[in-house]
């Protein structure tokens, strides 16, 4: 063989060796520009987060409205959060189709996540064969592919999971593990925020005697259409002389009071708008989207009509004599601007300071 020939040879050998060490610099550049685009998405999420938590939506919906957020953002096929509520484990949210949701409910009983629950790790899963299937698919064979689990803690509190599934082997394997890592710990932040907005949610009662929501309306449910404006008039207003007429008339005659005053209230208020009874003889109105010079106006009108009230006694009044009396309820008003994503119940709180310091016999509507 001709020293040409050896040459042709060598000079080839070496091209390959050079497009080898090409094409797996070219890789390991491509994995990190794939992690530093994960990681900048992760940074883009964390802000959905927490624009999410801020929205004026129940939270069983800023839940799932998260859950789609993970989907679209890097690109899964199926994502699914399940949380024990202290009685059973519940779906929160996913994308798989509901009939599957039995078993997705239940994977902290498959062996195959116990360790992972157990040590509060991340666990990884793929087939590598069209013949095979996840462990914990029962039924399904062509839904998913690869899982990556993730057991969900609350201040070392095992509280649930975060499952994302793919529909191809290997679906997972060059996924930074320290971005999901930061994605799960998120998730526990949103879920413990999310978990104080259920609580005041839950604690929404119905007065028996005006038929109104409690004061927790209001920083709850209420907040999706109060938010939906930069603005809003917050309006707290105080019965002046209602525990004078349950001390010398009578308490149901107080209540007679608190009635009417709600009728008159609601019967003039937009949906949009929201009253409540705040406690004892305060009330408390939120204008969504209004401001306070027009709703002075519109509560100098209901102090008006609520002031030409007249209110018979009680079957539970016991005068010494028998002259015949009529109540008229007065009331002390003031009103102040509620701006988006601050906290109404400390506007609420600073008006109720201020009607607690005002003579108790001040009878007029105050703007702050």
């Amino acid at each position: 063989m001709g020293i040409g020939i050896w040459f042709s040879i060598i000079v080839l050998v070496a091209a390959i060796i050079g497009l080898i060490i090409y094409n797996a610099g070219l890789k390991k550049k491509l994995i990190e520009l794939n992690n530093t685009s994960q990681k900048v998405t992760s940074l883009s999420v964390l802000q959905d987060f927490i624009n999410t938590i801020g929205d004026g939506i129940s939270a069983d919906e800023k839940i799932k409205k998260i859950n789609e957020i993970l989907i679209e953002r890097y690109e899964i096929k199926y994502s699914t959060i399940v949380v024990y509520d202290g009685a059973e484990y519940k779906i929160k949210a996913s994308n798989v189709e509901e009939k599957h949701w039995e078993t997705l409910r239940n994977l902290q009983t498959e062996p195959v996540f116990t360790d992972s629950i157990q040590t509060a790790t991340p666990k990884y899963i793929t087939i590598n064969n069209e013949n095979e299937r996840l462990p914990y698919l029962k039924m399904e064979f062509a839904r998913a592919k690869a899982a990556m689990f993730f057991p969900l803690y609350i201040d070392n509190i095992y509280i649930g999971y975060w499952i994302i599934e793919g529909s191809k082997s290997h679906e997972f394997d060059n996924v930074d593990t320290t971005v999901l890592e930061v994605v799960k710990n998120n998730i526990v932040a949103v879920l413990k925020t999310i978990e104080n907005q259920k609580v005041i949610e839950n604690i929404v009662r119905k007065d028996t005697v005006s038929g109104l929501k409690s004061a927790e309306f209001l920083y709850g449910q209420a907040r999706k259409t109060i938010d939906k404006y930069p603005t809003s008039a917050v309006c707290l207003f105080n019965i002046t002389n209602l525990t004078k007429i349950n001390n010398i008339v009578s308490r149901k005659t107080g209540d007679a009071v608190i009635s009417k005053v709600t009728k008159i209230v609601t019967e003039n208020l937009s949906a949009e708008y929201f009253v409540v009874r705040y406690c004892g003889p305060k009330f408390a109105i939120v204008f969504s989207g209004s401001d306070i010079s027009g709703v002075e106006i519109f509560m100098e009108d209901i102090k008006t009509k609520i002031e030409a009230s007249r209110i018979k006694p009680k079957e539970d009044y016991n005068p010494k004599n028998k002259k015949r009396i009529v109540v008229t309820p007065k009331i002390n008003a003031v009103i102040t601007t509620y701006y988006k994503g601050t906290g109404i119940e400390q506007v609420i709180k600073k008006l109720e300071e201020y009607l607690d310091t005002t003579d108790q016999k001040e009878n007029k509507i105050t703007c702050l």
